[in-house]
């Protein structure tokens, strides 16, 4: 898949206009760890207006669907997962871990696909994994250092900095894009465009997890909104 991706300068970046984790307990007695190429993953994103699946074996990613759907994805994406599957004769019992976008993203797109395969998982009575937004868009990155950033409206922007293993460096926030710039480290990557589809990347990050034993109980998996709605925003602004 071709994505877009803009390596720049701080000094020259330009901005278009346009997830802690708590530690789980395991569904089941714990088993030997599955060698990374061999555990069939399922991963969603539906945290903006360009939904995805991609089904992975390990960090090979088998096949990446995009989701269309001005309405929301709540009413396709089941549709989806299982033509999805049906295409690679598998069921929905084949896969042996699932993993989300957790945000930040729409509130709305994060609860609908971070729900989806929590309940698939404790259906399946398999563990998930819960990938940040800013943490996948980092690993399109090609330096040391990487600086995803996301346009969170109301004059804001999501951004954090990670190394090259996708490590958090500078801790996720929102802030004032202006504000933001002069926190970062010199040399480091700013990705301000940001990929429209990005279920195999978390498939990727997540094939990672699984492979290192911290998959987590569904019931363990939490959103990574990094702030609140604007619900809560506005009633703030009001009081």
């Amino acid at each position: 898949m071709q994505t877009a991706r803009r390596t720049r300068s701080i000094k020259c970046i330009g901005w278009g206009r346009s997830a802690g984790q708590k530690p789980g307990r395991s569904l089941e007695r714990p088993t030997p760890r599955r060698k990374l190429e061999t555990v069939r993953l399922l991963a969603i994103d539906t945290t903006s207006e360009f939904g995805s699946l991609a089904l992975a074996a390990g960090d090979r990613i088998i096949e990446e669907v995009a989701l269309d759907s001005p309405d929301g994805f709540a009413h396709v994406m089941f549709p989806e997962i299982e033509a999805l599957l049906a295409r690679h004769n598998l069921k929905i019992t084949d896969i042996e871990g699932f993993a989300a976008a957790a945000g930040p993203g729409s509130f709305t797109g994060v609860r609908v696909g971070l729900t989806a395969a929590k309940g698939l998982a404790e259906a399946t009575h398999r563990q998930v994994v819960a990938v940040s937004n800013l943490q996948a868009i980092a690993s399109f990155g090609t330096r040391a250092l990487r600086a995803p950033v996301i346009d969170a409206r109301r004059g804001d922007i999501f951004g954090a900095v990670y190394d090259a293993d996708l490590r958090l460096v500078a801790p996720e926030v929102v802030m004032k894009l202006e504000d933001w710039l002069r926190t970062l480290p010199a040399d480091v990557e700013v990705i301000d465009q940001v990929p429209k589809h990005l279920a195999g990347a978390i498939a990727r990050i997540a094939a990672g997890r699984f492979e290192a034993g911290l998959a987590q109980d569904p019931a363990e998996i939490d959103a990574n909104y990094v702030r609140r709605s604007d619900a809560e925003l506005m009633w703030r602004d009001k009081v």
